[in-house]
């Protein structure tokens, strides 16, 4: 099971990039390569970033038991 490992503010500033790539596909240059905004927008809002825990990155503060 994968842990959290992206805090608020950085969740927060993934899913908005990643709207507003998304959005560059309907309005703006139409491009595809908006579509690569999928990749923050999902890692925003699930918390969990593939990179980060490749090289051990964590933005998420740690619980206190």
């Amino acid at each position: 099971m994968m842990t959290l490992n992206e805090g608020t503010l950085d969740r927060g500033i993934r899913v908005v990039v990643g709207i507003i790539l998304i959005a560059l596909v309907f309005v703006g240059p139409q491009t595809p390569w908006g579509w690569i905004g999928l990749l923050p927008l999902i890692t925003g809002i699930v918390g969990i970033c593939p990179a980060y825990s490749l090289l051990g990155i964590r933005t998420c503060p740690v619980k206190k038991n």
